[in-house]
Order: C-alpha cells, then sequence, then structure tokens
C-alpha cells in the first residue's frame, strides 16, 4: 500500500518535473503543461484550461506566490483535497521513485506485522481515494498504521478463501443486489460503493474457520483504535477500519466500526451516512434510512461544513425510502438534492424514476430528459424514459429511446423486457420474442421473460415453439398461472384440429354482441355493464391491496393520529397533508405489504384517487374525504365500511362533534365516488363536483339518509355489491369447466348460457364475447358462484323434469 512517505515523495517529484525555471513556484504555464500531461486521453480547450487553472488559484491563493505561482505545499493540498490521484498521475508521467525514497516511504508506516509488511511496501498500490482528503481521509499517523495492518488480514483472508473456493463473486444483473443501487462515484468521495463494487459483487464466507480468526484479529486492531491518546483519534480509527473494510465489501464488520465511531462523534456526518450506506447493502432498509436521517440532521445543525454532503445524504435517503416502498417520500429527497446540485444526473435520474413509480408520467419525462442531457449515455434513464413514453402513448419514440438504452448496453435487462412488452402491446409478436430470447440470453432463470416469450410466441402463431417455452418456464417456477396456460395451449390444440376437419378453421374465436341482447336468468345472475365495472374496480382493489386493511384499522388511524386543520384555497378548513405524509399512513394501514407490493399499491392509489382529490396539483389531500373514499374497498362487513365512510366524513372539520354530515359533503363524497371508482361517469360527474362547494350548505344528512343515497345504484355506489360478491367468489374454480371463447380455466363465476349451454368466465360475459358458432337472437345466461351451486341446479332441474313425465297407461 502507498505511505505518506512515498507519497509525498511523489507530489514532489511531480513538482520538480515540472517547475521548468526552478524557481519553487508552478505558473499558469507550467500548471496547464502539468494538466494536460496528467489526462492524456482528454482534448482540452483553451478555454477548459484557463477555467481549470482559474478555479486553481483561486481556491488555493494562500499558497500562491504572486511572482512564482503554486508552490509545492499548494500542490500537495490540491492532492489532499482529492483533486487529483496522486499514484494516477505519478504512473501517468512515466516516473519512478528511486531506492532512497522507497525506504523513506516503507520505513513511514512500519508497524508490528514486519514480516509481511516488507513484501508489501514494495508493491506498488494506490492509496485508497478517501485517505487522501483532509474533509474525511486519516487524520494521525498511528491511523496509518491500523489501515496497513488491515490490508495485511484482508488479504491474507481474500487468499485462503480463494485457495479454498469459499469466495464467491457475483457479476449477475440480478436487481436484487442492493450494491449498484447508490449513486455513481464522482459526486462526492462520501459515496456508496465504489465503482469495482458496482461491477462486482464478493460475498466472503463467515462461517469459515479463517473468517472466524480475522474477526479476532479485527478485533485487536479495534481495542488498539480504542487506545488511542484522544478521543478524535480513537474516531478517526475506527473510520478508516470502516472504510477499509467498505472497499472489500466486509458490509457486517464495516457497520461495526462505524456504529463504533458514531458513539465517539454522535454530532458527526460521516459515520452516519457510511453506517446507513452499509445498512442498505444488507438489505436492511428501515435501519439504513434512520441512520441517514441521523446524517441529515448533523448536516443541517453543521453549517456549511457539510454542505457539500447534503446532496449524497438526500440521494441515499431517497434510495433507502425506495427500498421500503415509499416512493413519494423518495421522490422528495431526490427532489431537494437535484435542487442543491442541479448537475447532479443520478439524482434527476432517480427522480424520474420514482415518479414514473408512482403514475406521473410527465413530470417523469421532463426530469429524465435533464438527466440524459447531463449525461447522453446514462443507459438506465434512456430505459425508464422511453417505459414513460410507452405510458404516454408515445410509442413509436419509446422504441427508440428503448433502442439506444440497449446501444449503450447491449445486455440490459429492463430495456430488453419492457421493449419485449411494447412489441407485444403492438401486436409485433416476434419481435417481442425476439427481445425476450435476449433477455433469457443474460438472465437464464428470468421465468417472466420465458413465460412472455411463450405469449409472444402463442400471438405470432408459432403454437409449438411457445408450448417448448411454457414448458421451460415450468422448470423455473411452479406458479399456477403456468399451469393455466400450458391447459388453455391444450385446448387451442384441441380447437385447431376440430376446426380443420369441419372446414370452420376460418371463423374468429368470438363474436361481441351488443348489450342489450344479453338477458339474465334469476335475480342472482349479475347484469353485464355492472360486472364490467365491478371487475375493474376489484382489480384495483386487489392491485391496491386493501382489502388487506381492516376498516377497522381506518378509524384507529383516525382516532389515534389526529391531522391539524388548514385552509384550502376557498378558505373552507379541512384536515389535509402532503402526499409523502399520506404515503406514510397507507404504509401503516397496509403494513403486511412488501416493499414492491406496496409500491404498485401507492402507483394505483396516486393515479386513480390522489389525481382526483388533489385536482388542483397542490400536493395536497383531504384526509376525511380520502379515508370515506377507501372505506368502502376495505376488509371487513359491508355495514362496517359504509359506517367508517360517514364518520370519516363527520371527522371533517366542517362536521366535527355533530351526528351528522352536511348534504354538501354526502352529495360530493358521492360523486367523487363515482368519479373515482366508476370511470364511464367519471369526468362529467367530476365537473359537477367541484362546483358543490357552498350548496346546500345548511342541510344536513342523518347516516340511515346517507345509506339510502350510498346504496342507491343509479345515482350511489350501488355496485358495492356486485363488488362484495367478487371478493367472496373470485377465486372459486369450476373444476375442468373452461370458458369457451378464451379457453382458460374458468375462475370466479361461471356464466351458462341456458339454451346453447356453453359458458362464458367473467372477463368474457362482461365484454359480451361469445363463441361463432352460437349464433342467436338474445342470450339468456344463469350465474354460478361454484361448480356445487351448478350441480345443486343441474339435480333440481333433473327432479323437475321427472315430475312432469306423463304416467303410462
Amino acid at each position: 500500500m502507498a505511505t505518506r512517505g512515498s507519497r509525498s515523495e511523489k507530489v514532489k517529484r511531480i513538482f520538480q518535473q515540472f517547475d521548468g525555471n526552478r524557481d519553487g513556484g508552478l505558473n499558469r504555464e507550467e500548471m496547464a503543461a502539468l494538466v494536460v500531461a496528467v489526462n492524456p486521453r482528454v482534448k482540452f480547450s483553451d478555454e477548459q484550461i484557463n477555467a481549470i487553472l482559474d478555479e486553481v488559484f483561486r481556491t488555493y491563493a494562500e499558497f500562491i506566490d504572486p511572482n512564482k505561482g503554486l508552490t509545492y505545499d499548494g500542490l500537495l493540498r490540491t492532492y489532499d483535497d482529492g483533486a487529483g490521484d496522486v499514484d494516477r498521475d505519478f504512473d501517468a508521467l512515466g516516473l519512478e521513485l528511486n531506492a532512497d525514497e522507497t525506504t523513506k516511504g516503507s520505513e513511514a508506516s512500519s508497524s508490528s506485522i514486519t514480516d509481511e509488511r516488507a513484501v508489501e511496501a514494495q508493491k506498488k498500490q494506490r492509496t485508497a481515494a478517501w485517505a487522501v482528503s483532509p474533509n474525511h481521509g486519516i487524520v494521525f499517523d498511528e491511523t496509518w498504521k491500523l489501515v496497513d495492518d488491515l490490508e495485511i488480514l484482508v488479504k491474507r483472508l481474500k487468499s485462503k478463501q480463494e485457495k479454498d473456493g469459499k469466495l464467491k463473486a457475483d457479476n449477475s444483473n440480478n436487481n436484487n443486489n442492493n450494491v449498484d443501487a447508490f449513486s455513481d462515484a464522482g459526486w462526492s468521495r462520501e459515496l456508496g460503493p465504489s465503482a469495482e463494487i458496482s461491477e462486482k459483487r464478493i460475498y466472503w464466507e463467515e462461517s469459515s474457520h479463517d473468517y472466524t480468526v480475522f474477526v479476532k484479529e479485527l478485533g485487536v486492531l479495534r481495542s488498539k483504535a480504542d487506545g488511542a491518546r484522544s478521543r478524535e483519534e480513537a474516531f478517526d480509527g475506527h473510520m478508516a477500519i470502516g472504510r477499509v473494510l467498505y472497499e472489500h465489501q466486509l458490509f457486517k464488520e464495516a457497520l461495526v466500526s462505524f456504529k463504533r465511531a458514531c458513539e465517539l462523534q454522535p454530532t458527526d456526518v460521516r459515520p452516519h451516512f457510511k453506517a446507513g450506506n452499509c445498512l442498505y447493502v444488507l438489505g436492511k432498509c428501515k435501519e439504513s434510512k434512520d441512520e441517514f436521517l441521523l446524517a441529515l440532521e448533523a448536516a443541517e445543525s453543521g453549517g456549511n461544513q457539510w454542505a457539500y454532503l447534503l446532496p449524497q445524504i438526500y440521494v441515499n435517503l431517497g434510495i433507502a425510502l425506495e427500498g421500503e416502498g415509499m416512493v413519494l417520500s423518495a421522490c422528495e429527497y431526490y427532489r431537494e438534492a437535484a435542487i442543491l446540485c442541479p448537475t447532479h444526473y443520478r439524482a434527476l435520474k432517480l427522480l424520474g424514476s420514482a415518479l414514473f413509480g408512482v403514475g406521473e408520467y410527465r413530470a417523469a419525462v421532463k426530469a429524465l430528459e435533464e438527466a440524459i442531457y447531463l449525461k447522453p449515455d446514462y443507459a438506465d434513464a434512456h430505459c425508464d424514459l422511453a417505459s414513460s413514453l410507452h405510458s404516454m402513448g408515445e410509442d413509436e419514440r419509446a422504441i427508440e429511446v428503448f433502442q439506444r438504452a440497449i446501444d449503450l448496453k447491449p445486455g440490459h435487462v429492463d430495456a430488453l423486457y419492457n421493449l419485449g412488452g411494447l412489441y407485444m402491446d403492438l401486436g409485433r409478436f416476434q419481435r417481442a420474442s425476439e427481445m425476450y430470447t435476449r433477455v433469457l440470453a443474460v438472465w437464464p432463470n428470468h421465468w417472466r421473460a420465458q413465460l412472455n416469450k411463450a405469449v409472444s410466441l402463442l400471438g405470432a402463431g408459432e403454437t409449438e415453439e411457445a408450448k417448448r417455452a411454457l414448458k421451460e418456464a415450468l422448470k423455473l417456477t411452479n406458479r399456477v398461472e403456468l399451469h393455466d396456460a400450458i391447459s388453455h395451449l391444450k385446448h387451442l390444440q384441441k380447437k385447431k384440429g376440430k376446426s380443420n376437419g369441419n372446414g370452420n378453421g376460418g371463423e374468429g374465436p368470438f363474436i361481441i354482441v351488443e348489450p342489450s341482447k344479453f338477458k339474465t336468468v334469476g335475480e342472482r345472475t349479475t347484469l353485464r355493464p355492472d360486472l364490467a365495472t365491478a371487475l375493474q374496480i376489484r382489480s384495483f382493489q386487489r392491485v391496491t391491496r386493501l382489502g388487506k386493511c381492516d376498516v377497522e384499522d381506518v378509524r384507529k388511524e383516525m382516532r389515534d393520529n389526529d391531522v391539524p386543520v388548514s385552509y384550502s384555497g376557498s378558505g373552507g378548513p379541512t384536515k389535509s397533508i402532503r402526499k409523502p405524509n399520506l404515503e406514510e399512513i397507507l404504509r401503516r394501514l397496509l403494513i403486511s405489504l412488501k416493499p414492491e407490493t406496496f409500491q404498485g399499491a401507492i402507483k394505483a392509489i396516486n393515479e386513480r384517487i390522489l389525481s382526483v382529490l388533489d385536482d388542483s396539483g397542490s400536493g395536497r389531500v383531504d384526509m376525511g374525504m380520502f379515508y370515506a373514499v377507501i372505506a368502502p374497498l376495505c376488509g371487513g362487513h359491508s355495514d362496517k365500511r359504509k359506517r367508517v365512510a360517514f364518520d370519516a366524513l363527520l371527522w371533517r372539520p366542517v362536521n366535527e362533534g355533530s351526528s351528522q354530515i352536511t348534504k354538501t359533503d354526502a352529495d360530493k363524497y358521492i360523486k367523487l365516488l363515482r368519479a373515482i371508482y366508476i370511470p364511464s361517469h367519471g369526468m362529467s360527474e367530476m365537473l359537477e363536483v367541484h362546483g358543490v362547494e357552498e350548496a346546500d350548505s345548511s342541510m344536513t344528512v342523518t347516516f340511515n339518509q346517507f345509506l339510502a343515497m350510498f346504496d342507491d345504484p343509479d345515482w350511489g355506489f350501488g355496485i358495492m355489491s356486485t363488488i362484495l360478491k367478487l371478493e367472496t367468489n373470485d377465486r372459486n374454480r369450476h373444476g375442468n369447466q373452461v370458458c369457451s371463447v378464451c379457453r382458460y380455466p374458468i375462475i370466479g363465476s361461471r356464466f351458462k348460457e341456458v339454451k346453447a349451454r356453453f359458458s362464458l368466465c367473467n372477463q368474457c360475459y362482461s365484454e359480451g364475447k361469445v363463441p361463432p358458432s352460437f349464433k342467436q337472437e338474445e342470450y339468456k345466461f344463469r350465474e354460478y358462484a361454484s361448480e356445487a351451486e351448478a350441480m345443486k341446479a343441474k339435480c333440481v332441474c333433473f327432479s323437475m323434469q321427472s315430475h312432469k313425465k306423463p304416467i303410462a297407461t
């Protein structure tokens, strides 16, 4: 490892190399020659050179001799501040230290492990970039000894584990690898993992004897750090130990050192920041977030000392929040980072990706385009920009941007996979299957790519290839959807064989019948339009997992966590909060959800509910109205859901303390409910909603009157009865019964046509699809919630027929 002695000698040799007139200073011409020489691959313009020199001479004015230029001490300080890399520049210039200088350097770093140290001192090794900066590098001489000892211990451990085959490296593009998530190196020396870590994750065998010995020897070094002459030196020692361990991806051990440094100097930003990085890489997002918040608190109270670190704290805090599924909150911190550092392309990319994740596509496009402007070769930003454009319907432009991402990084799994999905949406199945094939070449166990490849091949008419792809997907996962898909393929093949035999192969798979021709038999059979609406609401309920939230928890949230009253633009009092704060409440209500599932829930809620409640774009949401809107889709008895919705309206400031709500609130609520959940009425009713603020302000509504308004099938939310039926039955399977149109196994209700006796699934019935071989003037359907119910009806029918038989004479 390069030492302090050898390092200062290298700076001196660089200085002497360019001090052409030997006056002990580097003037502007000499400094320009140095800058060009140590950056041989960069073509500087005169303007760039002048800008660099102006910055150096301004920043290091105290080291500038008016007659000579930058002194040796000044050049040494520039390297100390991280403005350059001594070893890299020294090697680029082709310089060498003589034997006396090398010996002098090795003496400066002597320590207890003398036999291995003599060998190490002779090797040319880079000093870690973090160690040479006065802001967060090594301060005390004794710390260098600890670092040198630790480097030898780590190399000894690495050598033994490599020899035994216990050290594992991961070069994959697996998205679960948290190391790659942090900001790119270059924004600050206090960043997360270095570029080397991002490229290759190392997994140490922690249960081995070698590792146990290493931890024991590491404990000795930590004891030496604790035994330092001052608290500051002990802090310096533990921070340095932590940084070395971090660089070698020994994250658990690094965390111990950073935690100890936090104890020694609780108000210092750096140990909290580094501990947060360790915790995130270890998959502990909540603890990581807490450490970043402590770092943020310390930075904000420390004045300008830590101002340079604030953007990075904001970025990594946002990443930790995303790890918990808190995307709206993450957006806030990415914005702060971008405001503080407008050239922070990583912050802009993360902001754009997070906005895309919550369904705010136009804002996402703007942020991602800014990131690409700052860094044109940013493949990840191109990928997310293309996804945002696709979501906005700009498909041709999206294809171009996806292709640009793939050109920049041919193995970009997300770009390939998402471009495959785009081609599928456009019906270009052959191109889609090509994209999924490329995904599988990079990531062979990507079961979703394998499944989508099968679907795209099916769309392209290559049934046999699709069947083989499905079987491959089945080897990767045993999910029930794959079994259904294979069953579906078999039915299609049988149908194809029959159609080839009778000459009807040219007919389409279904015809769509107008709603008026669909009749129902029995009171329990759902009307086709009602089912179509209820299926959409049920789909939203499933994505958001609101059914997993007991409606009593919503009542408890209102009771235990009151919201301060604020005043809207119209002057009326409301209990409103910002979207990130609302996200925190939803996280408590949906605490059982995994982070990625919660992210999906937030996106759906933001797109469908918050976009309507926050129609002015203020970023604030009326919580009373929000609770009332989600209550009908929460878990619990339907009567409880309606009661909580009414109580949420009572909780609003205008109704608080009363047992009745205003007619204005009741009307507005019903209209909002229909606008949000029944899209066919959405726009016209929303135009009415925002015009009823002052109407009927003196009239009130009791709970019973509210129920009548709520249950009204035409003007209320009477569709709830159909939603409740879907909640109960939409996982029921009907044995071997398959839909006569889509040929998938029927799950949920089965709709049987009483005359032609074919059966439809929920989806095909709601869309009015029937097999082309059964053309009738009208269709009469009976609904069966389960196969047991169908069998019971069949038995009753047989019994009735037997009673009607004439008596033999």
